[in-house]
C-alpha cells in the first residue's frame, strides 16, 4: 500500500560483455494511518543481539508527489542473504524535510521477512514536487543511515533544467567502485540513471580472470539459483561507495544482461546451459526476484523494466527492457539480422515506446537503452586492431559490419524506431546508453551508408563502463597504446561517430536544459584503487532542433 502525508503537513517546494563460454518485496506502507515516531533511544549501530542496517537505504523512481523508498535489515546473524533464515522483523519508516527529522511528513511501518530476504521497500505519495526530502528506518533499537532524495518536478512545469548522473557496467572483481563516490559527493542531481550490469553473474576469477581479480565477490560460484542472485546483490550493497550513492541520491535503474547472464535473450543466454545449469525460465525468475527485492525499482514493473518518468515539461524519460523480450542473437555473418520476424524490444514494448515518443510534449525525449542504437561497421580494420573491439563487441577478427547483441543485430526494429521519428517529426531524440564499456558520442543517422547525405534522426550518448574491461584492460597494455589508432579508424568507417573512448572507467553527468542536452564525460584515475580521483575528459551537446552532437569545450558547473 502506499502511504500519504496530510495536507496540512506537506513542505513547501524547493528548488561487452565477457570473454563467450557457455516478486517485489510485500513489505510496503502500511496504510494511511501514520505509525509512531521512531524511538528516540534508537542507535545508529545496533548490538549483537540487535537488527541492523548492513546494506544501507535508497530510494528510486521519483515522481511529483513520490518516490520508493528501499532497505534491507538483518534481524541477527543467522539472516544471511539468501539463507532464508531470520525472523520476521518490524521496520518503521519516516521521512522529513530536514535532516534532523525536526519537519517529520509521513510515516509507516513494514515487516522484513526472510520470504523476501528481509528487505523493504515504502512507496511514498502525497510528496511535494522538485523537493529534497530525507528519511530513515528502524528495526528494534537500531536505526539506520539518514538518506537524503528528490521527487521530480510537476508533470506541467516549465522546469529550468535537470541533471542526471549516469553509469553502467559495475564489475566487483575488476576493482571498486569510486565513479560512485565521485556522483554522490555532487550536490547537483536530481537523480543517477544505472544503465544495466548493476551486477555481475561470473564466477570469481571468471571475468576477469583470477590474477587480475582485484576483490573476490560473493558467492565464488556462478550464481544461479535466488539464494545466489541475492547473495550477489547483498555483495555489492556493502561497497560503501554505492551505498553512498544510493544514500544520497534517487536511482533509476534498468537491467542488461548480466543481472540474467551474458547475452540474455528471451529464451536463454550465451552464458547459461540448459540441463547442468537448469531451465532458464527459473533462472530467469530467480534473477528477476532478486533484482525487485534488492532494487528501488516500484513493483508495478516487476517482471519487466520498460517505464516512463517525467520531469516537467523539460524531459521525459523512456527506459526499455531490452533483454525480456528480445529473439536470440544472429548468427554472426548471417542475414537474420535484418529478419523482420526477430526482434530486440517486442511487439508491444516497441509499439508503447513509439506512441510515447509521438504523444510526449517535453520538449526533450530521453531514451534510456542498455545497449548501443547507432551502427557501427568496422570496414579495414587491422586484426590487431579489431581483436581487443572484437572481444568487447562480438565480433570475429577477420571484421564484420554488426555487433549482433545491440540494435546491429535487430535492424528491422530500428529501421521502424528510426522511420516513427521522421515521419512523425518527432525532435530532440536522446538516446541513453551503457553495455560496452567504452563511452561514445554518436548522431543516429537515418542511413548509415549515405550518412550525413540521409541526416540524423536522433543522437546517442554512451557511458563507458564504472570497471569492467574495455581495450587497456583486455590487452593489458597502458592506455590509449592501440586505442587512439583503433578509435581514428572506427570514426573513419561511421562518419556519424563523433567521438570514442575505449580506454576510460568512469560516469556520466547529463545536463538538460530548454536551448541543450549535454553530456559530461569524467574518467576515474585507476580502476584498482578506492580513492581513485576523477577527471573531466569531454563534452558533447545536442541544441534543440538539430538532432545532430556537438563537441563543447567544457562540463556544465
Amino acid at each position: 500500500m502506499t502511504s500519504r502525508i496530510p495536507s496540512d503537513a506537506r513542505p513547501d517546494r524547493s528548488g561487452p560483455h565477457a570473454p563467450r563460454r557457455r516478486t517485489v518485496v510485500k513489505a510496503a506502507a502500511a496504510g494511511a494511518v501514520l505509525a509512531a515516531p521512531l524511538l528516540s533511544a534508537a542507535t545508529a549501530h545496533a548490538s549483537d543481539d540487535d537488527p541492523a542496517f548492513l546494506h544501507g537505504v535508497a530510494s528510486g523512481d521519483p515522481l511529483p508527489d513520490g518516490i520508493l523508498l528501499w532497505t534491507r535489515v538483518t534481524p541477527d546473524a543467522t539472516a544471511v542473504p539468501g539463507s532464508g533464515n531470520g525472523p520476521d522483523v518490524r521496520v518503521d519508516w519516516e521521512i522529513a524535510q530536514d535532516k534532523e527529522f525536526r519537519t517529520v511528513v509521513a510515516r509507516g511501518t513494514a515487516t522484513a521477512s526472510a520470504a523476501h530476504d528481509h528487505t523493504v521497500k515504502a512507496d511514498v505519495r502525497g510528496l511535494a514536487p522538485a523537493s529534497t526530502y530525507y528519511y530513515r528506518f528502524a528495526a528494534g533499537t537500531a536505526l539506520s543511515p539518514v538518506g537524503r532524495t528528490r521527487t521530480a518536478p510537476a508533470a506541467g512545469a516549465a522546469t529550468p533544467g535537470v541533471r542526471f548522473g549516469v553509469v553502467s557496467c559495475a564489475n566487483w572483481e575488476a576493482g571498486y567502485f569510486s565513479p560512485y563516490r565521485h556522483l554522490a559527493a555532487r550536490a547537483d542531481l536530481d537523480a543517477v540513471l544505472h544503465l544495466g550490469d548493476y551486477i555481475y553473474e561470473y564466477a570469481s576469477g571468471g571475468y576477469p580472470a583470477a590474477k587480475y581479480t582485484v576483490r573476490p565477490h560473493e558467492p565464488r560460484h556462478e550464481i544461479l539459483t535466488l539464494a545466489d542472485y541475492r547473495l550477489r546483490h547483498a555483495t555489492y550493497k556493502t561497497d560503501a561507495d554505492l551505498q553512498e550513492l544510493h544514500a544520497v541520491h534517487p536511482v533509476i535503474a534498468i537491467w542488461d544482461d548480466h543481472e540474467f547472464a551474458n547475452d540474455a535473450w528471451s529464451g536463454g543466454a550465451e552464458n547459461h546451459t540448459p540441463g547442468t545449469e537448469g531451465a532458464w525460465a527459473d533462472r530467469v525468475a530467480a534473477a528477476k526476484q532478486a533484482y525487485f527485492e534488492w532494487m528501488p525499482v516500484r513493483a508495478s514493473t516487476e517482471g519487466t523494466v520498460y517505464r516512463r518518468l517525467r520531469f516537467g515539461r523539460l524531459a521525459e524519460l523512456h527506459l526499455l527492457d531490452l533483454r525480456s523480450f528480445r529473439s536470440q542473437q544472429a548468427s554472426i555473418g548471417s542475414g537474420a539480422v535484418d529478419d523482420p520476424e526477430r526482434t530486440i524490444t517486442g511487439r508491444a514494448q516497441l509499439d508503447w515506446l513509439k506512441s510515447g515518443l509521438a504523444a510526449s510534449d517535453a520538449a526533450w525525449k530521453l531514451v534510456g537503452t542498455s545497449v548501443m542504437i547507432s551502427p557501427v561497421a568496422f570496414g579495414s580494420l587491422p586484426a590487431e586492431l579489431l581483436a581487443p573491439l572484437a572481444k568487447l563487441l562480438g565480433l570475429p577478427q577477420e571484421g564484420l559490419a554488426v555487433n549482433v547483441d545491440q540494435w546491429d543485430g535487430y535492424t528491422d526494429d530500428r529501421k521502424e524506431l528510426i522511420a516513427h521519428l521522421r515521419d512523425r517529426s518527432i525532435t530532440n531524440t536522446v538516446f541513453l546508453t551503457g553495455d560496452i564499456h567504452m563511452a561514445w558520442a554518436n548522431d543516429v543517422p537515418v542511413k548509415a551508408a549515405t550518412y550525413p547525405l540521409s541526416a540524423s534522426a536522433a543522437t546517442e550518448f554512451v557511458v563507458t563502463s564504472v570497471t569492467s574491461d574495455n581495450v587497456d584492460d583486455i590487452l593489458h597494455v597502458a592506455p590509449q597504446t592501440v586505442s587512439l589508432v583503433a578509435a581514428a579508424a572506427v570514426k573513419a568507417a561511421n562518419r556519424h561517430v563523433k567521438w570514442v573512448d575505449m580506454d576510460s572507467h568512469g560516469y556520466g553527468v547529463l545536463d538538460v536544459t530548454a536551448e541543450r542536452s549535454q553530456m559530461d564525460y569524467y574518467a576515474v584515475s585507476d580502476r584498482t584503487k578506492r580513492d581513485a580521483t576523477a577527471t573531466w575528459t569531454r563534452s558533447y551537446r545536442t541544441l534543440n532542433g538539430t538532432q545532430k552532437v556537438e563537441r563543447v569545450n567544457s562540463p556544465v558547473l
